[in-house]
């Protein structure tokens, strides 16, 4: 029964099962993403053509209509949630290659563009609400800050996952930097006093870069460091994966003490 000293968030519980969902959907955004843009769109064969554009705008319709809903909604519905974030990850991979790639600011760029921004968003969200923490999440206001933060987040964890790879470590190498990335943060989350918030923060954006490694891994060319595996097939095998985690994971609202909820 709920304690009526609590509020229920409109975000899960983050536990275990909520990161391994989303290292799933990051994965997805990425493989997904790239089906569009350069599987349909052609755009890994001419970044001027306007395929990251177009697949850009096509991602962020389904995101925002997914927000608008998830907003919508009167309490924390998983479905709804995770269809948000995976049409997050896919707007996140087209945006960034739109920035990487097409208008020709390079990772170096991108990145610092989009770390400039999520920066900015926390900490408008910090100013305007006293708090950047998830638990938080239960009113319209603070989740349009929320979803600020998640797109700006996944854009810039793309851009990180394709300049570590390029940058001579390879999809392999770089899921490797990423994945040790994570271990330090749940290190840190254990055995010291670090802000959880801010590793809560830390470790999602890393995960994006570590799904957009392992996604590019799955289906990008032999010759090119990856398996080659068909962007269809690898997409529909991560969505079943996510479905299966759904129904088997469970998945709460988060939920926070009323009189604190401004707490970072």
């Amino acid at each position: 029964m709920q304690n009526s000293d609590e509020v229920l968030s409109k975000v899960p519980e983050v536990t275990l099962g909520f990161w391994i969902i989303k290292i799933l959907a990051t994965t997805l955004g990425e493989t997904g993403g790239d089906l569009v843009t350069m599987g349909w769109l052609h755009a890994d064969q001419n970044a001027q053509n306007g395929g990251y554009l177009i697949g850009t705008a096509i991602f962020f319709a389904v995101f925002v209509a997914a927000v608008i809903v998830q907003i919508s909604m009167r309490r924390f519905n998983a479905w709804i949630y995770w269809l948000a974030i995976v049409a997050s990850t896919t707007v996140g991979t087209a945006m960034a290659d739109l920035f990487d790639r097409s208008l020709g600011v390079g990772y170096t760029g991108g990145s610092s563009i989009l770390l400039a921004c999520v920066l900015c968003s926390l900490a408008a969200w910090y100013l305007a609400l006293g708090s950047v923490n998830v638990q938080t999440v239960a009113t319209p206001k603070v989740e349009a800050f929320y979803w600020m933060t998640i797109t700006f987040s996944q854009t810039l964890g793309t851009a990180l996952g394709d300049w570590v790879a390029d940058a001579g470590l390879g999809y392999e190498g770089g899921a490797l930097v990423f994945g040790a990335g994570l271990a330090v943060l749940v290190a840190a989350y254990y055995w010291t006093n670090i802000s959880h918030v801010v590793l809560f923060w830390a470790a999602f954006i890393l995960t994006r870069p570590l799904g957009a490694t392992v996604g590019d891994f799955l289906d990008k060319p032999v010759s090119q460091g990856g398996l080659h595996l068909s962007r269809p097939f690898a997409s529909a095998v991560l969505a079943a994966c996510i479905l299966a985690c759904l129904l088997l994971l469970p998945q709460r609202a988060g939920r926070h003490p009323a009189a604190t909820a401004s707490s970072t």
